[in-house]
């Protein structure tokens, strides 16, 4: 990855651009949902709506993007690689504001399995197994942030040949695993909670 500078404080202190920036994402995040940042204008519940199809569509895309990125760097294609996976990046960027206007104008939603849709019968079975996947899920979503931020931060900074002095590559295939997870049982839930059962307002 090329870099536009060869010095500046982000080059020379990754962590802590790292720590900055992940500290930011946790304040909007846990403000937003404690009702704390007041910054979202109220939405109605078609909107709300819409923007969980919109969040699941990014999240898809995002998903692709970042196993596309890696399986670029497996075949030594680094152009291609960054490309793949700052659109990865942008993409969570364009969900974090996504859902952030979700939570904060809108409302989050409960699971509710009812009779007759699919093995209603088991509900007591896939109800847990529903909330584990989402529980997974936002575990790594937060424990993800300065994983995924700081390969990003390393990438842009320093060129092809520096990145191979840093922990670029470790930190990146940990970051592709822990976000491709996450962001697939992101998807997951979202199907199950809005086109194969039921849910009410949480």
């Amino acid at each position: 990855m090329a870099t536009a500078s060869t010095h500046g404080p982000v080059k020379e202190h990754p962590l802590a651009a790292t720590a900055v920036l992940s500290v930011i994402g946790y304040v909007l995040v846990i403000g937003t949902f404690a009702g704390v940042l007041d910054i979202f204008p109220p939405i109605d519940d078609g909107t709300v709506l819409l923007l969980s199809d919109a969040i699941a569509v990014v999240n898809s895309l995002a998903l692709t993007a970042l196993l596309v990125g890696f399986y670029f760097i497996r075949h030594d294609d680094v152009r291609r690689h960054r490309a793949a996976m700052l659109t990865a990046f942008g993409l969570i960027m364009v969900f974090l504001v996504l859902y952030l206007w979700k939570v904060g104008g809108g409302f989050e939603k409960e699971i509710v399995i009812e009779q007759g849709q699919f093995l209603a019968g088991y509900a007591g079975l896939i109800r847990p197994l529903y909330l584990m996947m989402l529980a997974i899920h936002i575990l790594l979503s937060a424990i993800a942030v300065p994983v995924v931020i700081y390969p990003v931060v390393l990438g842009l900074t320093h060129t092809p040949a520096e990145l191979k002095e840093t922990a670029h590559a470790r930190i990146g295939r940990i970051a592709v695993a822990s976000w491709s997870l996450s962001l697939f049982l992101g998807v997951v839930t979202y199907f199950l909670l809005n086109h194969l059962y039921s849910w009410m307002p949480r």
